[in-house]
């Protein structure tokens, strides 16, 4: 019988999801490339796992441990960019991250004693990062499309935790090799790092697939932004121009014009919108606009949009015999699983029971809550 470790079953997993991403288009590519990227990592290194304690092979070693060097910076840079209100991505000022790399490539020639050592402080400090970049809720992610700005979140949190899990994993194989002679290590190894991996390759599978998705914006994007961008920043009150130390009524101005600005132009339909997107809009700081919707509607902007979408959607179920999945893009949702899933938080019933229940009650439903 052939011996298939489960690492390769991980590898293989991360590859087909990997094959969907690319096969979203050149745009999308480009878009996401960082958590291609990762994705791509990752199945590289559950696949050098299998080969090492699966079969043996000690050659992969120097391999594993250059790797596994690069994971979490780019694990952390792939979620930093989510929550770049200026939407740069990589430049040059990010060349320390490459540290901890070029570390590990000289203390293989040099000195390899410290080597583990660095890896699990580094898988540590990342992973702390990771965890200080998601303080901020959803509403951090100002880059991230508000369809799936919770389930990125969510990703960021599973990947700030599995990289210290992993740091911790290695202390813990650590002490055994130290005080247990390394007779449960290779199982600790093999099992806790396919598992690791497998973790960080749902964490960016799932952040990747919520921004691979977008085709464009329902409103225009570039050019109606920048047209827009001076009306809107002209019917916001002085006072809520000059934010940083923001008071009640301020807040009140910004959401009310926010409202305005969503009800008027339709905002949400723009199934590629962003907190970036709505701060640009409004010529205010992308934490200014979070800030008075938290604090004046109790919600997270991505609620707060979703509410708009829900209530339009709610408008077309109960008025035309539209098709819910194509509803599901009028109303500027990407995903029907995103869809269902803030209908049924806004309305309590799924889209169908709505159409058959509720008709002409759908106005209703309030945008803001």
């Amino acid at each position: 019988m052939i011996f298939i470790p489960l690492s390769f079953a991980v590898s293989l997993f991360l590859v087909a999801f990997l094959l969907r991403l690319l096969l979203q288009g050149r745009e999308s590519l480009m878009r996401n490339h960082l958590f291609v990227l990762l994705i791509g990592l990752y199945a590289v290194q559950t696949t050098l796992v299998g080969l090492r304690w699966g079969y043996g092979l000690t050659a992969v070693l120097p391999l594993l441990s250059l790797l596994a060097t690069a994971i979490p910076p780019l694990t952390y840079l792939a979620f930093r960019d989510l929550a770049r209100e200026d939407g740069v991505g990589l430049s040059l000022s990010d060349w320390p991250h490459l540290l901890p790399t070029a570390a590990i490539v000289v203390l293989h020639f040099v000195w390899r004693d410290p080597i583990d050592l660095l890896i699990i402080a580094e898988f540590l400090a990342y992973g702390l990062r990771l965890l200080w970049l998601a303080r901020l809720g959803p509403d951090g992610l100002v880059a991230a499309r508000l369809d799936g700005t919770l389930r990125s979140h969510r990703s960021l949190l599973l990947a700030a935790l599995a990289l210290v899990a992993s740091a911790f994993t290695d202390i813990a194989i650590s002490l055994d090799l130290l005080w247990g002679e390394g007779r449960h290590s290779a199982l600790m190894v093999s099992a806790a790092t396919t598992a690791i991996l497998l973790l960080l390759g749902i964490a960016a599978v799932v952040a990747g697939a919520e921004e691979g998705d977008g085709e464009g914006d329902g409103v225009g994007e570039k050019e109606e932004e920048e047209v827009g961008e001076e009306n809107a920043r002209a019917s916001v009150d002085a006072s809520a121009s000059r934010l940083p130390q923001a008071l009640s009524g301020e807040h009140e101005a910004v959401a009310t014009s926010l409202d305005r600005l969503m009800a008027e132009r339709r905002l949400y339909g723009d199934t590629g919108l962003n907190l970036g997107k709505l701060a640009r809009r409004m010529g205010l700081p992308a934490r200014t606009v979070s800030q008075a919707v938290n604090r004046v509607h109790r919600m997270s902007v991505s609620q707060y949009v979703n509410n708009f979408r829900v209530a339009d959607a709610c408008r077309l179920l109960a008025e035309t015999d539209m098709p819910v999945t194509r509803i599901v893009f009028e109303a500027g949702f990407m995903t029907k699983s995103n869809f269902n899933r803030e209908f049924l938080r806004v309305t309590g019933s799924s889209p169908t029971a709505f159409r058959a229940m509720h008709g002409a009650t759908a106005s209703m439903i309030e945008p803001a809550g």
